[in-house]
């Protein structure tokens, strides 16, 4: 599965989607044409006013490249992050989904694939 972590966005939601969309996007689309596999976007946490932008961002992408399965994962914590990245691999059905991993409340997280 292909992967791409992004550095910090913009705190303000609509500079944040400009921002993915004028410099991610094109490199997301670059990758996925020329090198098509399963393919997972890793963000930063941000607060909810994110959400909207960042699901249909990820939506239409999953819409644009099916068969290929695009996801994308929100959290600042790497066990979690590796969990939610093994699980992805796993789960043939999910596309277009939008993973946010609660890093401070959850407690410690445990992988089903142990």
């Amino acid at each position: 599965m292909a992967q791409l972590r992004l550095g910090e966005l913009p705190e303000e939601p609509l500079a944040a989607a400009a921002m993915f969309h004028a410099e991610v996007l094109p490199r997301v689309r670059a990758g996925l044409a020329a090198a098509p596999a399963d393919f997972t976007l890793i963000l930063a946490p941000a607060d909810y006013t994110h959400r909207a932008w960042r699901l249909a961002a990820v939506q239409a992408l999953a819409r644009e490249y099916a068969p290929i399965r695009v996801n994308a994962v929100t959290s600042a914590s790497e066990p979690a992050i590796a969990a939610a990245l093994a699980f992805l691999d796993t789960a043939e059905g999910i596309t277009g989904q939008l993973l946010e991993l609660d890093d401070t409340g959850a407690g410690e997280v445990v992988s089903s694939l142990a």
